[in-house]
């Protein structure tokens, strides 16, 4: 049986939108204007900060981190943000939850400026209390730590009645580092694998079972 949360924090890419589209061209542009290897795999770029992901997968040192990145967002901050779309049933699920008496706010590592402009354009804006993400700088960049902000922002001192939900390990890893619980969910790019090795704590297939489970 699950308890009742009454403030419900999202994670964007992968779980209200899907961005693939805008991301991967973006990493892509900006590995080979480094002169780096594109790696066969672009997904394994989808969910961690992107930071991580050019040193890690990339081997990149932190000064052509640091350009990759500028590059990166030259193309991302003009073109890339809106190649995406809102996941289908996602207006529906949050429509319900607010009615429902939840409160709606976005835990996020995209940098919040970009996630603000996302949401207006798609027209979100409406549902989310609050839209906290990462700083352009690289600070806030961890799942845990835009939790804690977020939560901070709120003024939540009980977290026993905040979930997490979102779509890959770093969501519930994150979520439970900061002494919350995460809903893991299917319709992103994460697997049930992947999610219940994390230890995800609930797990939901689509927007419309999310809503039922929440209410």
């Amino acid at each position: 049986m699950m308890k009742n949360y009454s403030t419900l924090l999202f994670d964007l890419d992968g779980t209200l939108t899907d961005s693939t589209e805008g991301i991967l061209k973006c990493l892509v542009h900006a590995i080979k204007q480094m002169g780096f290897e594109v790696p066969e795999d672009t997904n394994i770029f989808l969910g961690p900060p992107i930071r991580q992901s050019f040193a890690e997968f990339c081997g990149m040192n932190a000064e052509q981190v640091d350009e990759a990145v500028r590059i990166f967002r030259e193309r991302y901050s003009t073109t890339g943000l809106f190649e995406n779309r809102v996941y289908e049933g996602i207006p529906g699920m949050l429509e319900r939850l607010e009615s429902g008496g939840k409160r709606l706010m976005v835990a996020t590592s995209k940098p919040q400026v970009y996630a603000v402009r996302i949401f207006e354009r798609f027209g979100l804006s409406q549902y989310f209390e609050i839209v906290g993400g990462a700083e352009l700088d690289g600070t806030r960049d961890y799942k845990h730590e835009v939790i804690e902000y977020v939560l901070a922002q709120a003024g939540i001192t009980d977290r026993s009645s905040v979930l997490m939900i979102g779509d890959r390990r770093q969501d519930v890893l994150g979520a439970h580092k900061t002494g919350i619980e995460c809903m893991g969910i299917l319709w992103g790019y994460g697997s049930v694998e992947e999610l219940n090795e994390a230890g995800a704590d609930y797990i939901a297939e689509t927007p419309e079972k999310a809503a039922d489970m929440l209410l």
